[in-house]
């Protein structure tokens, strides 16, 4: 099974969170969204552990079954429409995470996170460890 992991998911991860990494353990695919990628750096950059987070990031990014998903034409596509969707419904969320919705979706991953909001996005099936 596919998995597209949120990140607050990876920061939750980092931690030792059980429950997740038993989720993890059982996809055959681990999707990192690019934006994902970005959020991280940016706490990264906030801290005071940038390399040690940094290195910690590349070594999890290197474990076999974990894949780096870039923004393609088809994803911009489902971002524009889950974009407008959610404002024609009065639901709007951070609009890094509706990148991060349409890359699962696009990727026919299911999202790992603990954000309540991923409910919201049609289709979207939503794991929470």
């Amino acid at each position: 099974m596919k998995r597209c992991l949120d990140t607050c998911a990876y920061s939750r991860l980092m931690l030792g969170d059980a429950g997740l990494q038993s989720i993890m353990e059982n996809a055959d695919l681990l999707i990192v969204p690019v934006v994902v990628l970005g959020e991280l750096h940016a706490g990264f950059e906030a801290g005071s552990r940038v390399k040690e987070n940094e290195a910690r990031l590349t070594s999890f990014l290197e474990s076999p079954g974990v894949r780096i998903q870039d923004v393609t034409w088809d994803i911009a596509r489902r971002y524009a429409i889950l974009i407008n969707e959610l404002r024609r419904k009065g639901t709007p969320i951070p609009a890094n995470d509706i990148w991060i919705a349409a890359t699962a979706l696009e990727s026919g991953a299911r999202l790992i996170t603990y954000d309540a909001h991923f409910k919201s996005i049609p289709g979207l099936i939503v794991d929470v460890p």
